[in-house]
């Protein structure tokens, strides 16, 4: 992520949050097998309820 190399929120000032994954396992949805991080940058008013975080990629999984 070069944003973040350049000093995260700084580089843009619209980042309210973070969101960070890590898919262990095949049957978590790892394809990568060695430390594998996400870190995905959040702006307010991204998605209309950002509450379940990531989980909106599941149907039914993000409210709860």
């Amino acid at each position: 992520m070069s944003g973040m190399a350049k000093g995260g929120r700084s580089a843009d000032p619209a980042i309210d949050g973070f969101n960070i994954g890590m898919n262990c396992g095949e049957t978590a949805g790892q394809t990568v097998f060695h430390c594998h991080v996400h870190l995905m940058r959040r702006r307010k008013g991204d998605v209309e309820n950002p509450r379940g975080g990531v989980l909106h990629i599941i149907a039914g999984k993000g409210f709860y």
